[in-house]
């Protein structure tokens, strides 16, 4: 595995689209490669997610805080200089999307080292006892993926409950009354106090067990990083990227699911679904605009729907979910059976 160096950019654009860039375009023969990256203050929103509901925006733009979409699915979360973001690039080798702990487990030992008793809980969680440290999230795509997540180091709490709107069922789910008393920065945890980049530096050591300046570096060149920065403007730095996924609907509806939230939103004129817009912090291997765009022109009644979906594998899509679960999300029905 080699490392990326970023060049300390704090750009969330920039750094996002190094993340794609290498993931679609950097050989893959030497073992994959990691990236580490601190952002400026911004809320990465999930690829299906819908962008205005996910946010507080008068504060967002009060604060000057950024707000970009990821390629991959699952939650908004919040960055600061305070959070370090990793993550780790390999081929697609058909078993490993979903497996958060292949990943995540050799973080969570480097944490050990540092006297930080954390361990994964959940889908994509890190947590330190009862309260969260790191949310991870995946994108796979020809053959290629990686998994991503957050370190929250010396984060503004205050700051991720004033920028990010969450929904009540989310933190109902993990039997908590606030974001607040959820999460926690992993300084808290430290025997001795370090700076964030201290911590990079460390936790670097730890995952490739040699000291820092003997990490393997893969050296982007000039032109590749032109390139960088022109996929960040022409899709990091897009309102239609960033916000144009958030439609006018006549018909919203959530429901939780073991796999995750997914919100509907649903146009229906003269009994047919003339659009409809799939959101939430689900994960799929599969883009859902393709299931979006099979549902068009349906007829909006459950026996033309199951019709619709007789041979769709919506797992695909969403995960561990059923059709009936789906078909009772599109028609407006509680629950999960």
């Amino acid at each position: 595995m080699l490392f990326i160096d970023n060049q300390e950019c704090h750009d969330p654009a920039v750094n996002l689209a190094l993340e794609e860039y290498a993931l679609r375009h950097l050989p893959m023969e030497d073992g994959g490669y990691l990236l580490f990256y601190i952002n400026e203050p911004s809320i990465i929103i999930g690829k299906n997610q819908n962008t205005i509901e996910e946010i507080h925006a008068e504060h967002v733009e009060a604060k000057g805080i950024h707000v970009v979409r990821r390629l991959s699915g699952g939650g908004a979360v919040y960055h600061d200089l305070g959070n370090l973001n990793y993550s780790i690039l390999t081929a697609d080798d058909g078993k490993s999307f979903h497996n958060f702990a292949k990943f995540v487990q050799p973080v969570i030992e480097a944490l050990g080292k540092l006297g930080v008793e954390a361990a994964m809980t959940g889908r994509n969680d890190i947590q330190v006892g009862e309260r969260k440290i790191s949310g991870n999230a995946q994108y796979v795509s020809k053959g290629r993926m990686y998994t991503h997540g957050t370190l929250l180091f010396d984060s503004d709490m205050e700051q991720i409950v004033s920028a990010l709107k969450v929904k009540p069922m989310k933190i109902e789910s993990k039997g908590t009354k606030s974001i607040r008393s959820r999460v926690a920065n992993i300084s808290e945890f430290l025997q001795e106090p370090m700076t964030i980049e201290a911590f990079k530096r460390r936790l670097l050591s730890e995952l490739f067990q040699c000291a820092p300046e003997d990490v393997p570096v893969y050296p982007l060149s000039e032109a590749q990083w032109a390139e960088v920065h022109q996929l960040a403007d022409e899709r990091y730095r897009s309102w239609d990227w960033n916000y144009g996924r958030s439609p006018k609907s006549n018909i919203a509806h959530a429901v939780k699911f073991p796999s995750g939230i997914i919100d509907v939103r649903l146009q229906v004129e003269e009994g047919l679904l003339t659009e409809i817009r799939l959101f939430g912090d689900y994960f799929g291997a599969h883009d859902v605009t393709e299931l979006e765009t099979h549902l068009k022109g349906v007829r909006y009644e459950e026996q033309a729907l199951r019709e619709s979906l007789a041979d769709i594998d919506l797992s695909r899509y969403f995960g561990a979910i059923t059709q009936d679960q789906f078909i009772g999300l599109l028609m407006l029905r509680d629950g999960q059976a």
